[in-house]
């Protein structure tokens, strides 16, 4: 029963440091993936760099972006920002 008792506040530790560090930072990963997943062509992006752009070509794990007339560059999915680019959405939308 002592060693038990001894172990508690380790164990509250894990399990704190659990709810409020690790699921937060999983359900935000779950969200990016989604989000990225539902990007289409013509959508407008911003990058984790902050460039700016719309989207000329979706493929497996990269986008093209048109970030200038003309200027095309490809970036990772990973790359686009989740809070800039729907918040660069939602402001367009209205």
């Amino acid at each position: 029963m002592d060693q038990i008792q001894n172990f508690l506040p380790m164990i509250l530790i894990i399990v704190v440091f659990y709810f409020f560090m690790i699921r937060p930072q999983m359900k935000k990963a779950k969200d990016h993936k989604k989000y990225v997943e539902e990007l289409k062509k013509g959508d407008k992006v911003i990058t984790t760099s902050g460039i700016h752009g719309k989207i000329v070509d979706v493929n497996d794990t990269t986008f093209v972006v048109d970030v200038d007339s003309g200027t095309k560059i490809r970036f990772e999915k990973s790359s686009i920002s989740l809070e800039a680019s729907k918040a660069l959405n939602t402001s367009t939308a209205k």
